[in-house]
C-alpha cells in the first residue's frame, strides 16, 4: 500500500503542487466574490480559466521535455538577454507583494479561528513555519504536506458546496458560456477567468518536473495526465467556491471582500449547518492559503536561483547541480521571501491583494507571447514536440483571454 501511495505521488505530484500553489488567497476570494455577485451564471468562467492555464502549462512542460531546459532558460537563450533583465526586475518586484498577501491571508484565517491570535502574528507564524518546512524538510516532506493541504481544502469546499444544495438545472445552465448581462458582470467574469490557477507560479511546474526526474519526450503523456489532474482539482475547487458563495448569497448579502468575505462564508456555513462546519471551512481555507505560502516559498527561490545562474552567460547550458535547493542563492532568496515582507504587514489585506493582483496579471500574457516563437521554431524545439495547428489555436485563444483579463484586472484596480 505504501509503495502504491508513493507511485501515485510520483505520477500526479507536480500537478497537485501546481493546484495547491495556484489555489490561494486570490482564487479563494475571487471565486467567492464572483459567486456572491453573479451567482451560478459564472461557473463556465472557472472552467475556461483552468483550461487556459492547462494549455500554457502543457506547452511549458513540452518545451522542457524537448530541450532539457526550463522555460526561463529557453526564453533568455533564444529571445535575448533583455528577457533576463526584465524577468529579474519583475520577479524581485513581484515577490514581496505576493508574499505579504499570502501571509496576511493566513493571518486573517487564523485570527478567525482563534481571535486571541492577532492577524499579523498569525501571518508571521505561518511564514516562519513555511520557511522551516522548506529549509529542513526537503522535497519529499514538502510534497506530502502540500498533498495533505489540498486534500483538506478540496474535501471541505466540495462538502460545503454540496451542503448549499444548488439546483441541478441551475448548475448545468451555469456551465454554458453566455455573455455577461452588464459591464460590471463582464469585469467580474474576466477577472475570474484570469485569476484561476495562479500567475507566475505556473512556471514552477518545470522545477518540480526535475525534482521527480521527468525528462525526455517519453514523459509527455505523464505530464499531460498530471496537469489534467491538477487543473481539474483547481476547477472543482473554484466551482465549489462559486456554488457556495452563490447559495449563501441567496439567503442574504455577504458583506466584505477578500479575507473578510471568506470569513463571512465560514460564519454562514456554520449558521446553516453546524458550528463544527464553520471550523471545518476555516481549516480548509487555511489549507488553501498555507499551501500557497509553502508552494511559493519552495519554488520561487528555485526560479530566482535559475535566473541568477544565467547571469553573464545566458546561452550556456548549465548542469542541473548548479540550480539546487541547497545553494546559497536558493536559501538566501527563501529567507528574504519569508522574512523581508514582514515589514509590509502594515498594509491592509485589500491593498496587498490589489498590488499582488495588478503585478501578477501582467505575467501570464508575457508568458503566452514568449511561447509563440519558442514552441514554433523547430530549430529550437525540434519537430517532434513543436506546436501543430491545434496547439497554436489553443495558445492563441489563451493569449487573447490572458491579455483581456490582464487589461481588465489592471483597469479595474485603478479605474
Amino acid at each position: 500500500m505504501a509503495r502504491a501511495h508513493r507511485n501515485i505521488l510520483l505520477l500526479v505530484g507536480p500537478g497537485v503542487l501546481v493546484a495547491a500553489t495556484g489555489v490561494g488567497a486570490g482564487d479563494l476570494a475571487g471565486a467567492a466574490v464572483a459567486g456572491s455577485k453573479l451567482g451560478l451564471a459564472v461557473l463556465w468562467a472557472v472552467v475556461v480559466g483552468a483550461l487556459v492555464k492547462f494549455v500554457l502549462n502543457e506547452q511549458l512542460a513540452r518545451w522542457q521535455l524537448a530541450t532539457g531546459s526550463t522555460i526561463l532558460e529557453g526564453a533568455v537563450a533564444k529571445l535575448g538577454p533583455i528577457v533576463w533583465l526584465v524577468f529579474g526586475a519583475y520577479l524581485v518586484f513581484w515577490s514581496p507583494f505576493v508574499a505579504v498577501a499570502l501571509m496576511k491571508a493566513c493571518g486573517a484565517v487564523l485570527h478567525a479561528m482563534a481571535p486571541a491570535i492577532p492577524t499579523n502574528m498569525g501571518a508571521i507564524g505561518c511564514s516562519l513555519a513555511g520557511l522551516a518546512l522548506v529549509w529542513f524538510g526537503g522535497f519529499a516532506l514538502f510534497q506530502r504536506v502540500m498533498a495533505a493541504c489540498i486534500a483538506v481544502m478540496f474535501a471541505v469546499v466540495v462538502v460545503s458546496a454540496v451542503a448549499a444544495a444548488p439546483a441541478p438545472l441551475a448548475l448545468a445552465s451555469g456551465l454554458v458560456p453566455r455573455p455577461p448581462a452588464s459591464a460590471d458582470a463582464l469585469g467580474w467574469t474576466i477577472a475570474l477567468i484570469g485569476g484561476v490557477g495562479g500567475t507566475l507560479t505556473i512556471i514552477c511546474y518545470g522545477y518540480w518536473m526535475r525534482e521527480v526526474g521527468r525528462a525526455g519526450p517519453a514523459e509527455l503523456r505523464t505530464c499531460r495526465l498530471d496537469l489534467a489532474v491538477g487543473y481539474t482539482m483547481t476547477a472543482i475547487f473554484g466551482l465549489g467556491m462559486v456554488v457556495l458563495a452563490a447559495g449563501l448569497a441567496r439567503d442574504g448579502a455577504l458583506g466584505g471582500g477578500g479575507s473578510a468575505l471568506v470569513v463571512a462564508i465560514a460564519d454562514r456555513v456554520g449558521e446553516r449547518t453546524h458550528a463544527s462546519m464553520r471550523w471545518a471551512f476555516l481549516v480548509g481555507a487555511l489549507g488553501a492559503v498555507f499551501s500557497s505560502v509553502l508552494g511559493v516559498w519552495q519554488a520561487v527561490p528555485y526560479v530566482f536561483a535559475d535566473w541568477w545562474a544565467m547571469r553573464g552567460a545566458p546561452n550556456t547550458r548549465r548542469e542541473r547541480a548548479e540550480v539546487s535547493t541547497r545553494s546559497r542563492t536558493y536559501r538566501g532568496y527563501l529567507v528574504a521571501l519569508a522574512i523581508g515582507p514582514i515589514a509590509l504587514l502594515y498594509l491592509k489585506f485589500e491593498t496587498a491583494q490589489k498590488l499582488y493582483g495588478v503585478i501578477g496579471a501582467a505575467f501570464i500574457p508575457l508568458l503566452a507571447i514568449a511561447l509563440v516563437p519558442l514552441m514554433n521554431r523547430r530549430a529550437w524545439i525540434g519537430s517532434a514536440l513543436s506546436n501543430r495547428w491545434a496547439s497554436n489555436i489553443a495558445l492563441g485563444i489563451a493569449l487573447l483571454v490572458c491579455v483581456v483579463a490582464a487589461v481588465q484586472a489592471i483597469a479595474g484596480q485603478f479605474g
